[in-house]
């Protein structure tokens, strides 16, 4: 088993999946990112971990463009020195293109996170040698305006497939990876965790969201999740 095989078969699972309004499109940069992906879980997936971080789900202006979970271009590209073809989805809704490593666009979210990892470990190397990063979910939903959905605002009976499918997937990259924390970005992320993982070893927690559409994160969200992370008993000087 290996990250990259957890992830074709987590694309594979969910391509039978179908969702109703307020879904109006999908999007699953595991089939058409495949190979930037790839790059990041076999250079950076490396066991053991000593903490996991683990995201909600893609954002239009990262990981929908790069495959990578909080994917912001210039982190993926220049950071972590990863750059692959990028091809279309199954369906493309016109307000929100795909243009890969072309795409102009920056994601807030993959900002911070990425900038705090680089602030405090310096090189992509040293941080991916004690951390991973992760999403829950790998599909990204979009309403008719192409507003994003995240998979909370799901239908229960869609919402159970979906959720079962990725909650397997999380407990094998998990048991691949052998962390002594998972920690959840996001309370949604921290939830499916607790319940994903129940009855496995990492002690689970979890830190704020990054997004702008949180007002705690605009108040300096590299400090605070430093601090939250301190909390659950990660220092983050490397070693």
């Amino acid at each position: 088993m290996t990250l990259n095989r957890i992830a074709v078969d987590l694309s594979n699972e969910l391509q039978a999946l179908r969702f109703g309004p307020p879904v109006a499109q999908v999007y699953n940069p595991l089939e058409y990112a495949a190979e930037p992906h790839r790059q990041y879980v076999l250079r950076f997936g490396k066991r053991p971990k000593e903490t996991v971080l683990v995201g909600m789900n893609p954002g239009p202006w990262g990981m929908a463009q790069t495959g990578i979970p909080f994917g912001e271009i210039s982190a993926v590209r220049d950071w972590m020195e990863i750059k692959a073809p990028v091809g279309q989805p199954r369906q493309l809704h016109p307000r929100r293109p795909v243009l890969g490593f072309d795409c102009t666009r920056r994601e807030v979210s993959g900002q911070r996170l990425w900038g705090w990892a680089r602030k405090n470990f310096v090189t992509a190397e040293l941080f991916f040698r004690r951390f991973f990063v992760a999403n829950y979910c790998p599909l990204m939903f979009m309403g008719d305006s192409g507003a994003n959905l995240t998979p909370d605002k799901l239908k229960t009976a869609e919402a159970r497939q979906l959720f079962a499918a990725c909650d397997h997937a999380l407990r094998r990259t998990i048991t691949y990876l052998k962390p002594a924390h998972v920690v959840g970005i996001g309370q949604f992320a921290a939830q499916r965790a607790r319940i994903a993982l129940e009855g496995l070893p990492p002690k689970i927690g979890g830190i704020t969201h990054p997004s702008p559409a949180n007002p705690k994160a605009n108040r300096g969200w590299e400090s605070l999740a430093t601090l939250e992370l301190a909390a659950l008993g990660i220092r983050l000087e490397p070693v």
